[in-house]
């Protein structure tokens, strides 16, 4: 993920970590677990940093989803590779490892049964892309042995359109490379070492939906695709404008023109209009005229009357005044408060607990 999406981000993580960022109105991670859960993966571990009780306050011990979860924390940033080393206690079979701002459809099943079938001590699951000169290139054989790697390339040096797709399958001996307690990456470092080092490396090719969430655009996006059906992990209800969720309340004068997701515990007042796609976390008041298109409202949000949100991420507890504007990928963190009848500038952060106007 690039340096400058992660920045832009950062009024929305700021807070909350990036795992445990909404997605249809639960955290990204819960997605995450229950795609493992459909392959039956049933014990996982999760590397945690800054605000990682967080993430262990909402899941515990895992049982509530039918698995096992341990935790490990990272005192400093020990990267993609060292994150897994800290967790070698609990790794004495071949196991799994995910980017956790991914958000795929990858069949994990037949990627482990190509794992197997090639005796492979690695195996990356690779995913096309139109433009892959941010990502990391991988250079295969026909029969998918990885030959070459590349870190995001200039454009003269893109050979393929596929790129490493953030899951991995690894043989428990391969940690042995990696130094402890040490910033140390899968992608930059011990991908090279071990190909180097004449380790079998395959690349498992999918073009199942996958889609990275580095910048509000893409996590705006991630949801315009779920909300069309564009992964087998969501299906909208057929012939609906808008799926509501319990002890909301629209008013019959208000307009949606879906996809649309309201929350539980919504109120979204009268002559209100949603233009979908559009999702409102649980505890939002929509206040009577407000227009709302192409955007994400996170939870216990309050827009006042006459308001207007296009194209826009906000997030949970703001506040925003009668007659508002915020428009055009515009991003707001947590608790902050627009004033009555101001006008964002096109593409503003507003960073948590501030004011605007």
């Amino acid at each position: 993920m690039a340096g400058g999406e992660a920045t832009r981000l950062r009024p929305l993580t700021l807070n909350t970590p990036k795992a445990m960022v909404p997605v249809l109105n639960i955290p990204l991670l819960e997605h995450v677990i229950r795609h493992l859960t459909r392959h039956q993966v049933k014990d996982i571990i999760l590397t945690q940093g800054n605000l990682g009780q967080d993430i262990e306050d909402y899941f515990g011990d895992g049982s509530q989803l039918g698995l096992k979860l341990s935790y490990t924390i990272e005192d400093t940033p020990l990267g993609t590779a060292g994150a897994v080393k800290n967790a070698a206690r609990y790794l004495d079979e071949t196991f799994l490892v995910l980017n956790g701002d991914i958000f795929t459809d990858l069949n994990l099943k037949e990627m482990i049964s190509f794992h197997r079938e090639r005796r492979a001590k690695v195996t990356i699951a690779l995913t096309p892309v139109a433009d892959p000169t941010s990502y990391g290139l991988i250079e295969t054989t026909h029969q998918g042995k990885v030959t070459r790697f590349l870190e995001k390339p200039s454009p003269n040096e893109v050979t393929t359109k596929m790129i490493n797709a953030g899951t991995y399958i690894l043989e428990p001996d391969i940690l042995e490379y990696i130094p402890p307690q040490t910033n140390f990456s899968f992608e930059r470092q011990l991908f090279p070492q071990l190909l180097d080092c004449g380790e079998p490396i395959y690349a498992y090719p999918s073009s199942g939906y996958w889609i990275d969430i580095g910048s509000p655009e893409k996590y705006l996006k991630l949801h315009r695709d779920l909300l069309s059906g564009r992964s087998n992990q969501y299906t909208p209800t057929p012939g609906e404008e808008a799926t509501v969720g319990e002890g909301s309340f629209i008013h019959p004068t208000a307009q949606i023109r879906g996809p649309v997701l309201v929350g539980n515990n919504c109120t979204i007042g009268s002559k209100a209009k949603l233009v979908g796609p559009v999702v409102i976390g649980s505890g939002g008041t929509i206040s009577e005229e407000v227009v709302i298109e192409d955007s994400l409202i996170w939870h216990r949000v309050y827009i006042g009357p006459k308001a207007r949100v296009k194209g826009s991420i906000i997030a949970n507890n703001c506040h925003l005044d009668d007659n508002c504007r915020v428009t055009d990928g515009s991003v707001l963190g947590d608790n902050v408060t627009i004033a009555k009848s101001y006008r964002l500038k096109p593409g503003s952060q507003i960073w948590p607990g501030e004011k605007a106007g």
